[in-house]
């Protein structure tokens, strides 16, 4: 089995996007989180090799989950998602220590060159 990926977003169809286009190209997605809260929790138990994570998401946003992992783990390898327009937002995660962004509606090919680029 290939890497270990955790896929986190609020919306249950862009999970389930990412995962699908990830386990048919040989990544295994060990978990999934809705919010950044969860995100957070779910690295410290699953300590994936990559995460994808939203942006936008209720509770605890993305850059601050990012910047919680990143706090027990400075290691972590976390790739941001985002919709069209938040590049403010892309600008302040990678500033934070994100690895690379994928824009939404997501590219399948995209989304694995930012993954394999991300874990070389």
């Amino acid at each position: 089995m290939g890497k270990r990926i955790l896929v986190v977003d609020d919306a249950a169809f862009m999970r389930m996007m990412i995962k699908d286009i990830l386990t048919k190209n040989d990544y295994e997605v060990v978990g999934e989180a809705a919010d950044g809260a969860q995100a957070v929790e779910k690295y410290n138990e699953l300590k994936p090799d990559l995460v994808t994570m939203d942006i936008t998401m209720p509770e605890m946003d993305g850059i601050a989950a990012l910047k919680a992992i990143k706090g027990t783990d400075p290691s972590a390898t976390i790739i941001m998602c985002s919709a069209m327009g938040q590049q403010a937002m892309v600008i302040d995660a990678i500033q934070a220590g994100a690895k690379d962004f994928i824009v939404k509606p997501f590219q399948a090919d995209r989304v694995i060159e930012a993954i394999d680029k991300a874990l070389s």
